[in-house]
């Protein structure tokens, strides 16, 4: 009988599943042709493509040329993910599929530059949401803190630790928050998003000096990032620690959350929403909402509320997950 090997997938190109085993060796795999069979299709609609992703633990068997047939993917303690860049033609009504990001993370680490591209709150809320509803830790760390000459940095700092996050500022070229950041990652797999430009790569390469990942520019013409990473890698940092590249995306919409489901994601609506005259308040309009009260009364941020509402109005209404 042949042997059944356990591993994680740390990258995935085409066919080709990159498998990290106990021992250290990395294995190319490929999928059983079982798995085909069984895309995941809800209402004979097809729903999402990611059978095997960065961070899924799975079995496979060791053919006799050193490559592998993943059998068996585990069950998901978690993943991120978001809505696919469209396909056009291929769905109907504009809907759109779940794109998996990583599974089987400890943390998200939300790279954002204060400036160069600006700091732009919209992207870092709706990657809260992201987190939030797929019950991960998030670490907001706000980059190229060098750049900025208004202090804007500590604005944003004290917004978002009033609400509960952990919020780190970095600069690569002054060397701060680097070590903090590195202990706080200890022992942890983690996921590092953002959009293009922000200093992802730069950051990680900071952190561990052995990663040499490759660094984009800034476009002149635009004031956004080159993509440098084309796919989600895990690197392994140590026995016990994990860091996950992902490629810069100028799109980041959550997947799969409802109008209703919305708020629960803001963790400073939390305290006000159920004080709402009515239970499906929306809190974008409606009368008696505790939620527009408590902004009117500057107990909720603006700024917050906006993202809020903006995300709000870019929720299709005729999609069922």
């Amino acid at each position: 009988m042949e042997e059944k090997i356990k591993g994680k997938i740390t990258r995935v190109e085409s066919r080709n599943y990159y498998v990290l085993t106990d021992n250290s060796n990395s294995i190319i795999c490929s999928l059983r042709g079982k798995f085909k069979k069984e895309l995941q299709h809800k209402k004979d609609k097809l729903i999402t493509f990611d059978l095997a992703v960065v961070g899924d633990i799975v079995e496979f068997q060791l053919n006799d040329d050193g490559t592998g047939v993943i059998e068996q993917v585990y069950a998901r303690k978690n993943y991120i993910s978001r809505k696919a860049p469209k396909i056009k033609g291929s769905l109907q009504r504009g809907e759109r599929l779940e794109q998996i990001v990583a599974s089987n993370i400890d943390n998200l680490v939300v790279v954002k530059s204060i400036n160069q591209p600006q700091f732009n709150h919209k992207i870092l809320d709706r990657l809260l949401v992201i987190a939030e509803s797929s019950h991960v830790n998030i670490i907001p760390v706000i980059n190229k803190i060098d750049l900025d000459n208004d202090d804007e940095s500590s604005y944003w700092k004290e917004l978002y630790e009033s609400i509960g996050y952990k919020i780190f500022l970095t600069s690569i070229k002054k060397n701060i928050g680097i070590s903090e950041l590195r202990n706080y990652l200890e022992g942890k797999t983690s996921l590092f998003w953002g959009p293009s430009g922000v200093g992802k790569s730069s950051l990680l390469n900071s952190l561990y000096n052995d990663l040499a990942l490759k660094v984009g520019e800034i476009s002149d013409w635009s004031n956004k990032g080159k993509h440098t990473t084309v796919t989600s890698i895990m690197n392994q940092i140590d026995e016990t620690t994990f860091v996950i590249d992902t490629p810069g995306m100028r799109e980041i919409e959550p997947y799969g959350i409802k109008k209703e489901d919305l708020s629960h994601y803001f963790v400073d609506f939390q305290e006000y929403i159920n004080d709402c005259k009515f239970n499906t308040c929306t809190h974008h309009h409606e009368p008696g909402c505790a939620v527009i009260d408590a902004v009117e009364e500057e107990k909720i941020s603006v700024l917050r509320y906006e993202s809020y509402l903006n995300m709000l109005d870019n929720i299709e209404d005729d999609m069922n997950f």
